[in-house]
């Protein structure tokens, strides 16, 4: 099942927009080289403890020079 099918299964329009805000994290995380995996673990754990939101721009895939590159 695709992508566009998975949104159709999110259940509510909200779950649709959750859905496509993770998708463009993973998708931006491919373009700059990034693990999605990787990235997304990265982020999280920063965030959960206790990442100043005034840095999020220091979590964006392109700063994050610790996470997992993708071998191109």
């Amino acid at each position: 099942m695709g992508a566009r099918q998975n949104t159709l299964l999110a259940g509510h329009d909200e779950g649709g927009k959750a859905w496509g805000r993770i998708a463009s994290l993973i998708e931006t995380a491919k373009v700059n080289g990034v693990d999605p995996l990787a990235y997304l673990k990265t982020t999280l754990e920063r965030i959960a403890r206790g990442h100043p939101k005034d840095r999020l721009a220091e979590l964006l895939s392109m700063e994050l020079q610790t996470v997992k590159r993708i071998n191109r």
